[in-house]
């Protein structure tokens, strides 16, 4: 029988880090890569249209910023938080595009591009849930931190 002991809730905060990580620097990266096309996908949205060329600069940035956020101990908690309301607006984006656009190429970037909009669905579920459980946990142990700081200290 497999042991899962080790799976502590740290570990998995690490994980839910490492996996967003992995995630925002691929798709910015592939994103900057391939901008001119990023760009151009991003101004084809008729939901994005107007703000397209803010978008296509400030997407990768942006992942970038909250994969920096999530490296910093410090900060990961602000990481995971900004993680979720990503991966949420994503959905809600793809949602719209569903509903109003279903032709439409994804700009999400590398291989991810390649997924149908219902598995950019199911996969931007599953991350959420991940970025979830990912702030459940750490504000879980930020509070033990907390408390055994104040023990310690009495």
């Amino acid at each position: 029988m497999l042991s899962f002991a080790w799976l502590t809730k740290a570990t998995l905060v690490e994980i839910i880090s490492i996996l967003f990580i992995i995630l925002f620097l691929y798709t910015g990266i592939s994103k900057l890569m391939e901008y001119p096309v990023f760009k151009e996908q991003i101004a084809e949205s008729p939901i994005l249209k107007p703000v397209a060329p803010f978008i296509a600069w400030s997407l990768p940035l942006t992942e970038f910023l909250v994969s920096l956020l999530l490296i910093i101990p410090r900060w990961r908690l602000k990481g995971l938080y900004a993680s979720l309301l990503l991966m949420i607006a994503f959905t809600i984006y793809i949602g719209a595009i569903m509903t109003f656009a279903k032709e439409l190429p994804c700009s999400c970037g590398g291989i991810i591009s390649l997924l149908s909009w219902q598995g950019h669905l199911i996969f931007n579920s599953s991350f959420i849930v991940l970025a979830y459980l990912g702030v459940r946990f750490e504000k879980q142990l930020r509070r033990n931190r907390i408390q055994s700081f104040n023990l310690e200290n009495s």
